[in-house]
């Protein structure tokens, strides 16, 4: 029998993994925990309600990390959010100091999007899908 892959968590890295903690806490909702590590800092977990878990890591102590990459790039470019309500989505977040990259548009007859801008350049999709 194959074996069954499932979505777990999201894991990044910031200069202020505290900060982006509590972005992901206030914007999106969920509980912010800290995890132990074995070096350096712990690790800030936020359970997102009916999704997966960020983790959020900072560098490891005495390195420091390159910027991300300019977009366009190969690799890792966002990660996304399904929303049944993308404009009260988007209202909600405004409401809360959200910045976004990209207003909502239609990229099909069947897809809404937008982008919220997170900590450290990651790029956040909302989406809302038809039907």
């Amino acid at each position: 029998m194959p074996t069954t892959f499932r979505y777990d968590h999201i894991h990044l890295r910031s200069r202020n993994p505290v900060e982006a903690a509590k972005f992901y806490e206030i914007m999106f909702g969920g509980g912010v925990t800290q995890q132990p590590r074995p070096v350096g800092t712990p690790r800030q977990v936020i359970a997102l309600p009916g999704g997966p878990e960020i983790y959020i890591d900072s560098a490891p102590e005495g390195q420091t990390l390159p910027e991300g990459p300019a977009a366009p790039h190969f690799g890792l470019d966002h990660f996304g959010f399904g929303v049944r309500e993308l404009d009260s989505a988007v209202a909600e977040l405004k409401a809360k100091g959200a910045t976004f990259s990209m207003e909502p548009r239609r990229v099909s007859p069947t897809v809404y999007i937008c982008f919220v801008q997170g900590p450290d350049g990651v790029r956040i999709e909302l989406t809302q899908h038809a039907g």
